[in-house]
């Protein structure tokens, strides 16, 4: 075997363009696929992230304004949606609906803590709302239900308000009273902000809210959580019966879509990750005819290297080497230098996945509603580096066992004769 490793070692000193040129032919192949993968991968998992800021099988509703006159009434009416609303998606939906929570919304409130203050808005809500909006509490609580049938007068903060509200040390913040107007409020909790629009919102008890500024029954939204509509026609059916009922409420049309929008989460996700899917299978495809590039060049240039031989094959042959001898020199050459650079092109691949994950890894932008990531963790799983290299390397074992069988069973007479 050493005797081998030395021949082949010294063939491809003897040939260096063309070994080079094979080398290169496996490592841009290997490095393209891992590549391109690891790009997709990045865009995907930032779609993935900007997803998961909500439960998936969730939805919310709001009020909107006709579009069509009904029961003597114009069109062009705003709709606000109240508690009948709410108890209409607890009762008459209950086969489907689990946990349904509300918000009402104040804006341009002063919040401050002696000479620290900010300006934004106050955000009554459910207890649920934690859950269905996965809001992360770092530090205390969330609002309970003893604060919504107490309408006590507590908040919970993100972290950038708590700083800018006692700079020095926001984790104390909780349970110090802070001015809301010109009422007392206690904080109860710090959750992690997502640096969204919402950024300045506060969130308090809705009772509190709908009591301290006398809003009545009004809800400026209903958000709720589902089982059982597994398929897009099952949502459609839902949400069609849904929009015709609380258009009831309100003497609305009951197949007027303008009357109350429904933004239905599951649905979102679904088209999402059809999307996803196509993207994914274009990059393999891709990557595939890339490796497939680099398996024709091995293919050429194992042709070529065996041609260039075939009179070498012959003077073996007639000093009494024999076929099976000039075959596994061949096999044995392709498979050591497709194995070589195959893992150099595995090795460039991940290298340059790791540095776009060190340098756009988490890159973000303002979306104006939120701040979404567009490049998250581009990179791509051991498995399949290994395995495109196995491939690389059982292609061009392939790719040479053709031409060797062949030139390995040519008479001598016939392979001295060669040119």
């Amino acid at each position: 075997m050493r005797d081998i490793l030395t021949e082949i070692w010294s063939t491809a000193r003897r040939n260096k363009l063309r070994t080079a040129l094979t080398g290169f032919a496996v490592a841009w192949g290997i490095f393209m696929l891992i590549f391109l993968l690891g790009c997709g991968n990045g865009l995907i998992n930032a779609q993935m992230n900007n997803m998961n800021r909500y439960l998936d099988n969730s939805m919310m509703t709001g009020g909107g304004s006709t579009s069509k006159a009904h029961a003597g009434l114009k069109e062009g009416r705003l709709i606000t949606l109240a508690d009948r609303d709410i108890r209409t998606t607890n009762r008459e939906f209950d086969n489907n609906v689990d946990d349904v929570t509300a918000q009402v919304n104040k804006q341009g409130v002063i919040i401050s803590n002696g000479d620290n203050y900010l300006s934004g808005g106050l955000c009554g809500v459910y207890p649920k709302e934690a859950v269905i909006s996965k809001i992360e509490i770092r530090h205390g609580r969330f609002i309970n239900q003893t604060d919504i049938d107490m309408q006590r007068k507590v908040i919970v903060v993100d972290d950038i308000q708590a700083k800018e509200l006692c700079p020095h040390n926001y984790p104390s913040l909780v349970g110090q009273f802070v001015h809301v107007g010109d009422l007392a409020f206690r904080v109860v909790g710090i959750f992690e902000g997502d640096k969204s629009r919402y950024r300045n919102t506060v969130y308090c008890p809705f009772t509190t809210l709908r009591t301290m500024y006398n809003m009545g029954d009004r809800a400026d939204n209903i958000t709720f959580t589902f089982h059982g509509l597994d398929t897009e026609a099952d949502n459609e059916d839902f949400e069609k019966e849904y929009r015709k009922s609380i258009n009831e409420n309100h003497q609305a049309a009951p197949d007027d879509e303008s009357s109350i929008w429904i933004w239905n989460r599951f649905t979102q996700n679904m088209q999402m990750n059809q999307g996803i899917g196509l993207i994914h299978t274009a990059l393999w495809i891709i990557g595939i005819f890339t490796l497939l590039s680099g398996i024709v060049g091995v293919s050429n240039i194992m042709l070529i290297t065996v041609k260039e031989r075939t009179r070498e094959f012959g003077i073996r042959k007639a000093i009494g080497a024999t076929p099976f001898s000039i075959l596994r020199l061949i096999i044995i050459e392709s498979v050591i230098i497709t194995t070589f650079f195959g893992y150099v092109g595995m090795l460039a691949g991940i290298a340059a996945n790791q540095y776009m994950d060190a340098t756009a890894g988490q890159m973000k932008v303002d979306s104006g509603l939120f701040e979404a990531t567009m490049f998250a963790n581009p990179t791509v799983g051991i498995d399949v580096c290994i395995e495109a290299t196995i491939v690389m390397v059982i292609a061009g074992t392939l790719a040479g066992l053709i031409p060797a069988r062949k030139a390995a069973h040519t008479r001598p007479i016939e392979a001295l004769r060669a040119e």
